[in-house]
């Protein structure tokens, strides 16, 4: 059983964390198939000499990889391929696995109309004209398998830029040219190349008596896919101030929410028929409408938050659960201003340009924590990919803030991904918040069109890097958007393969006519078939029902989780 995802362009930082979610998990097998920004990555035993140029002054970044083998080059237009799979281990398990990527390789090349590659003795690595006078590297292969399981794999040069390898010697091997499909005049694409490695890993499955399972991929655009007619060096990601799964800039990250036709055509890329979607005007399903309680409880939270000058996600992002929650004396807080500087087509929140941060923030929300007496707070936050850590100070100092005037109460996070910098989530982590709470939100396929501005691989990335530093993780799948139910469980099968402990899973509410349609009502018996196959997967609490949110019934989930993570110590 192999999961293969197709993740487009993924940060290489953001890809190692997966892996090492992946890997420490140990949940089954997987295949990520990737395309990295420009960096360059030393292994083990890399020499310092073979870096010929400072990384930034080409436009890469510079990575430290926990794999054999010297320095590399990924970058665009290079497949990169991360098999992390249960291995047997003994004296001949790691020469065996890599000759057994290589083949997979050396077919998929014949596919793909390169036949004749092969091995170079000494030199791992597929090569064209290995037998010839002049051996030219195609693909790099780099592996570590470690506790029975892999990590790393190969690099299959389809149409990458070919002078940034100049700026090193590659693999260590200064005698020996580095060549590509594209070179060898073989026109293919990423897409194409995808294809022809999924086959052939499918074909050497089956020879053993295996199969190929759930492959997913992100969806493709022109903008997304399109190579570039001469390629040449990027800045690093992390000077960018917003990048999508693709690391294409979003169309509407600040000015407002995208056009219609624009919205559309994320969705017809990513093979939804808005035609067919629910009318904004239909009458929605009985189990989706909701009383308005205005009683006494609700009244007086709106009163503390109205006098603290306090947001809170529950009316910014027009929660239907609000009137239930706020009689309970549970809201969730929102931090950072309450203008984002991203435009989900979901999210009613405000996407004008963000103002100042207030350093009064964090003990104005502790004070209504204190006032309200809460045994469990819910802080989130717009996303400010205008700030230097994505606002993730300001997450710190509300926890130590909350902490510090109520040490009994539980504190649960729900924070953006802060663009994957480690620096920023190190801050978040180490404030040691009781739920790291992290939304995926959707399907790998309906990504782009439903969060241009994140990434699929970065969520989980974010999430497999909490879980690393031991924080109970949390996170959330929005339904009716246009998923499959196979792929909804795959989404889920993910979060479980990287430690997510709570999972929450409702239906998609339209909140304007500029917004994504609703593709679909789930029914409540439905959720709960849903539910029912992510208990089996192994979360601590699962909440799905028609109008479950990411902090829907957030104390009764944690406490599931301090139960059950009691219960494993003892």
């Amino acid at each position: 059983m192999l999961r293969v995802r197709w993740l487009g362009r993924v940060r290489y930082q953001d890809a190692l964390a997966l892996q090492h979610g992946l890997h420490r998990r140990g949940r089954g097998d997987h295949l990520l198939l990737v395309e990295h920004p420009h960096v360059y990555t030393t292994g083990v035993r890399a020499r310092p000499e073979h870096l010929l140029r400072e990384p930034a002054s080409v436009g890469a970044e510079l990575a430290r990889a926990d794999r054999g083998g010297d320095v590399t080059y990924h970058g665009p237009g290079q497949l990169v391929g991360y098999p992390v799979l249960d291995w047997p281990t003994g004296p001949s398990s790691v020469p065996g696995y890599v000759h057994a990527l290589e083949q997979v390789v050396i077919d998929a090349l014949a596919r793909l109309g390169l036949p004749g590659c092969g091995r170079l003795e000494g030199y791992p690595g597929v090569w064209v004209a290995a037998d010839g006078p002049s051996p030219r590297k195609i693909c790099a292969i780099g592996v570590r398998v470690a506790r029975g399981r892999t990590m790393h794999g190969f690099a299959l040069n389809v149409h990458p830029d070919l002078s940034m390898f100049g700026h090193i010697v590659p693999c260590g091997i200064a005698d020996k040219a580095v060549t590509s499909l594209r070179a060898e005049g073989v026109a293919a694409t990423l897409a194409e190349a995808v294809d022809a490695v999924v086959a052939e890993v499918g074909a050497l499955l089956r020879r053993r008596g295996e199969a190929v399972v759930d492959v997913e991929r992100q969806d493709e655009t022109p903008a997304a896919t399109a190579d570039p007619p001469t390629p040449t060096p990027t800045p690093p990601p992390t000077i960018t101030t917003t990048a999508s799964a693709m690391d294409v800039p979003a169309p509407a990250a600040v000015a407002g929410r995208p056009a219609g036709r624009a919205l559309e055509r994320r969705l017809a890329a990513a093979g939804v028929d808005a035609g067919s979607a629910v009318a904004l005007g239909e009458r929605k399903p009985s189990w989706m409408r909701v009383q308005a309680r205005m009683g006494s409880e609700y009244l007086s939270l709106r009163s503390t938050m109205r006098s603290l000058q306090l947001t809170t996600v529950c009316e910014e992002a027009g929660c239907p659960n609000i009137y239930e929650c706020w009689a309970d004396g549970t809201a969730t807080f929102m931090i950072n201003g309450e203008r984002c500087t991203r435009a989900c087509g979901f999210c009613l929140v405000d996407t004008r340009r963000p103002e100042p941060l207030d350093p009064g923030e964090p003990e104005r929300v502790a004070d209504a924590v204190a006032r309200m007496g809460l045994a469990h707070a819910v802080v989130t936050a717009v996303a400010r990919d205008d700030l230097p850590d994505g606002g993730a100070g300001a997450f710190a100092a509300t926890i130590a803030a909350i902490r510090d005037r109520r040490p009994a109460t539980a504190v649960e996070v729900l924070i953006p991904d802060c663009k994957g910098d480690p620096g920023a989530l190190r801050t978040v982590f180490d404030a040691r918040p009781d739920v790291l709470n992290h939304n995926l939100e959707t399907v790998l396929r309906l990504q782009r069109a439903a969060r241009p501005s994140a990434a699929y691989a970065r969520s989980l990335a974010v999430l497999a890097r909490a879980k690393a530093a031991g924080l109970t993780t949390k996170s959330g799948v929005i339904c009716g958007m246009g998923e499959r139910e196979d792929e909804l469980l795959g989404a889920l099968e993910d979060l479980a393969a990287v430690g997510v402990d709570i999972v929450t899973i409702g239906q998609y509410l339209r909140p304007t006519a500029a917004h994504l349609p609703v593709a679909r009502w789930w029914t409540p018996a439905e959720l709960e078939d849903v539910a029912g196959a992510a208990r089996s997967m192994g979360f601590v609490h699962v909440e799905a029902s028609p109008l479950a949110r990411s902090s829907y019934h957030a104390r009764r989930a944690a406490a599931a989780g301090r139960e059950r993570a009691g219960a494993a110590s003892a």
